[in-house]
């Protein structure tokens, strides 16, 4: 279960800038993670409006970990943190601190859209220092392209659209397709639910088994919530699932 919160944040992705103020304010998702057979863990994302550097921003916080059985062999703790300028809907700060069995790694990263650069740190090994790093333009980190992806009206996020961006990962840019293959009715705890059937093509071998190994399902709505994962790794599968929400901004139209 290795890297549990960079698999999901990787499938949930973005491009462009664009205002985000339709995510509320103290929202709370919580999506239930299951390695094979296992209940493996959870993942959970809120969201507080703040400012940075005195300007407003979307503070949004992702945290992960390993329960239950899976985690008396493999302890996850995984933090994530991006500061989102709410106007741009592009990051200006964000930090990576991840616990996953032995591996243990804390990278904060400010970002410079101005002129396509970032600093990187690594906060695990000071000695290191600080580093400047060339970028380009539009560049989102694991958080910020989720919650931009979500701000986009019904009308943009449709069947057939096709979006190709780069995402910021530890140290390492990575570039993605998403598509939006077709809808889909999910059955949940909640109720049935109409869905976006979305495609990412990722980089194979690394982490996952497949280029086109991961597919994503997202209310069909205003709200663009995850409601169901899957992802063919290189060894094993993931599931996350949608476990509870709290304070999202639009109604949710669960069905019986």
């Amino acid at each position: 279960m290795k890297k549990m919160l960079t698999i999901i944040a990787l499938l949930l992705f973005c491009l462009g800038s664009a205002q985000i103020d339709n995510i509320a304010d103290g929202e709370s998702l919580t999506l239930r993670i299951h390695y094979g057979i296992l209940n493996a863990g959870t993942a959970n994302l809120t969201t507080k409006k703040t400012t940075y550097r005195g300007v407003p921003h979307l503070y949004a916080k992702g945290v992960g970990q390993t329960t239950g059985a899976v985690k008396a062999f493999f302890k996850v703790e995984d933090l994530y943190e991006s500061f989102i300028n709410t106007e741009t809907g592009l990051p200006s700060f964000y930090v990576r601190n991840v616990r996953e069995g032995g591996y243990r790694q804390h990278f904060e990263t400010t970002f410079n859209h101005d002129n396509h650069t970032l600093i990187l740190t690594d906060k695990k090994n000071p000695a290191n220092g600080s580093r400047e790093i060339k970028s380009v333009k539009g560049v989102q980190d694991m958080l910020s392209c989720f919650y931009y992806l979500r701000s986009k009206s019904p009308g943009e996020l449709k069947v057939g659209t096709v979006i190709n961006m780069n995402v910021w990962i530890d140290d390492e840019m990575f570039p993605f397709q998403l598509k939006v293959v077709g809808t889909e009715n999910l059955k949940t705890k909640f109720g049935t639910i109409n869905c976006l059937k979305i495609i990412p093509s990722v980089k194979s071998g690394r982490v996952f088994k497949e280029k086109e190994g991961v597919t994503m399902w997202v209310s069909n709505d205003a709200n663009h919530i995850p409601i169901l994962l899957k992802a063919e790794l290189a060894v094993g599968s993931l599931k996350a699932s949608i476990d509870s929400y709290k304070n999202v901004k639009y109604p949710l139209n669960f069905t019986k």
